[in-house]
């Protein structure tokens, strides 16, 4: 089994996928760690603001890595913003039988209330150095994200009011 988490900044992707963890024991793939070592061993020229590039040069790896997992039957956690919005096109029903995909959206609502919140948690798994996110940059990226999913045929999950993410370790595909 695969699950694929993905969705935009300060969701909870890290965060579901450390329960995850906790919970199942499959290994656990961070894309940001990939992508900084990457980076940091000069392997590219692209930059953590490169986004759209970065998805463009990281997912045919990750994608291979999925593939290889599930042709070992091995279990993946699979985390991070660097999934394209048709990524089900890169696999056939025989593998697509073994991934369970996740997006997290917020709500323009659910961040103008709670935007001091989501800024604060913004470290709970993983140290942000320099987290410049305010509400107009969150709200932009989490509509990008709810939308080109959406338009692609993908059930999001969106947050809107207080939520748990322990409710998605239980919920069927």
């Amino acid at each position: 089994m695969i699950i694929l988490i993905t969705g935009a900044s300060h969701t909870g992707k890290t965060l579901l996928a450390q329960q995850m963890l906790d919970k199942y024991r499959f290994p656990y793939l961070s894309i940001d760690h990939l992508k900084m070592g990457l980076i940091r061993s000069n392997n590219t020229d692209l930059t953590p603001e490169d986004d759209d590039l970065l998805t463009e040069y990281l997912w045919p790896i990750v994608r291979e890595m999925i593939k290889t997992a599930i042709e070992n039957k091995q279990n993946l956690i699979v985390e991070g913003c660097y999934v394209p919005f048709d990524w089900r096109k890169d696999f056939g029903e025989e593998y697509l039988s073994s991934i369970r995909f996740i997006c997290l959206a917020m709500t323009e609502e659910y961040i103008d209330i709670h935007f001091e919140d989501i800024k604060k948690h913004g470290s709970d798994i993983e140290a942000r150095l320099h987290d410049a996110c305010t509400p107009d940059g969150l709200k932009k990226d989490n509509r990008k994200i709810a939308e080109g999913f959406r338009e692609a045929g993908e059930e999001v999950f969106l947050i809107n009011e207080e939520y748990d993410l322990r409710e998605l370790l239980n919920k069927k595909n």
